[in-house]
């Protein structure tokens, strides 16, 4: 229960983070599209550590949100915005009766049941993960060599890249001719960029805080930022015909 509460109070402040990094991405939609991919790694980081730094200036208004109330089992809410917190913590305090209306330690029995629930969907996510591992892994058993770590199979449907030490691109054979060379330069740039490291460890972070929306919304923006600035990658190196064609 202690880990949970430890988890979410680290969502929580993310989340602040996460809101702060949507503002930016649009004040900033002319700006390269690697900074959006810089600013989610920071969320990331806000995500993974069990520490943070407060300060007046700080983005998080609190770090623990979530406590047990001083010499009392039940709740304490702190977001750091002073009129939240005292219409939170007024209702709590006027209907959390211990021992009368509810029992002793009842947020303790709530914490643990969260908890539970809470590993249940960390497994969930990491039996899906390994399903789908399982399910990819067996649809390029059968491929077709193309050039170096470039393969053509005919069991998917779209381009990508796959694995984590010996990352090697697959794409279907109904890619055409013209397009081959730009589909090809797009998964070279993930892979130069290490996006086959970053995606997946990213969902790791998303599988230890699968109860908050506001982490999804993040990967999701990640993942398309990931894309937006593999485009941005290419085109740099192309010349205005070719750009055309890659837009295309």
């Amino acid at each position: 229960a202690g880990i949970f509460l430890k988890v979410l109070n680290m969502s929580i402040s993310a989340s602040w983070v996460v809101l702060a990094v949507v503002l930016l991405r649009f004040l900033l939609k002319n700006a390269p599209k690697w900074i959006n991919c810089i600013l989610w790694g920071i969320v990331g980081l806000r995500l993974i550590m069990p520490f943070s730094f407060e300060s007046v200036l700080s983005l998080i208004p609190s770090v623990q949100t979530i406590s047990k109330a001083p010499n009392s089992p039940r709740p304490h809410f702190e977001s750091g915005i002073t009129i939240l917190d005292s219409q939170v913590n007024d209702y709590i305090k006027g209907t959390y009766f211990e021992g009368v209306s509810k029992p002793m330690g009842n947020f303790n029995d709530i914490s643990t049941i969260l908890s539970i629930i809470w590993m249940i969907g960390i497994l969930a996510l990491m039996i899906y993960s390994v399903f789908s591992y399982v399910c990819l892994k067996n649809k390029i058993n059968s491929v077709v060599i193309l050039r170096n770590n470039i393969y053509q199979c005919e069991n998917v449907g779209t381009p990508f890249v796959f694995g984590l030490i010996r990352p090697r691109i697959y794409l279907p054979f109904n890619v055409n001719e013209q397009d081959m060379e730009h589909v090809i330069a797009h998964e070279q740039a993930h892979i130069r960029r290490k996006d086959y490291l970053w995606k997946p460890l990213g969902f790791l972070i998303l599988t230890l805080h699968w109860f908050n929306p506001m982490v999804w919304l993040g990967y999701i923006l990640l993942c398309r930022d990931i894309e937006l600035a593999c485009d941005e990658k290419v085109v740099k190196e192309l010349n205005n015909e070719q750009r055309a064609d890659y837009s295309e």
